[in-house]
């Protein structure tokens, strides 16, 4: 099994950012590669459109709403790979009320790629999600 977690320091409280972040079906509102998503099953799955309009369905397998984080496995999506389960979180930085650390990790079986591939597939999905977070909280 494969993993990659990437972190970002962003500039707001933990409170905010989990007050934007922390819906199972927010997604559209910080992730511009996600435009569209559905809620399904009362909101324990999400069925999810990209630009392209493949679509994406996850199901929420744990929340933390006083911990700040939840996770989520993929049920159908155009990624390479198997068995993917992934977390979203929250951090308070030390010493510092108005910036949060968020780090997105996931871990899963390559399919039809390599590990290295699967593995930058990610990350780089994680980079960019961050990004635009920090864009939106600083829009």
């Amino acid at each position: 099994m494969a993993s990659t977690s990437v972190s970002r320091v962003v500039p707001a409280s933990p409170q905010k950012v989990w007050d934007l972040i922390g819906g199972f079906d927010s997604l559209p509102d910080w992730l511009p590669y996600i435009p569209e998503s559905t809620p399904l099953e009362g909101g324990r799955i999400r069925r999810l459109k990209n630009p392209d309009g493949e679509v994406i369905i996850e199901r929420l397998v744990s929340f933390n709403e006083a911990e700040r984080h939840y996770s989520y496995a993929i049920l159908q999506a155009p990624f390479p790979v198997d068995g993917y389960v992934s977390t979203l979180r929250v951090h308070a930085v030390p010493g510092h009320d108005d910036l949060a650390e968020v780090q997105w990790s996931g871990r899963f079986t390559p399919g039809s790629t390599t590990e290295d591939e699967a593995v930058d597939l990610f990350t780089g999905i994680y980079r960019e999600g961050l990004d635009a977070l920090h864009r939106t909280l600083t829009a």
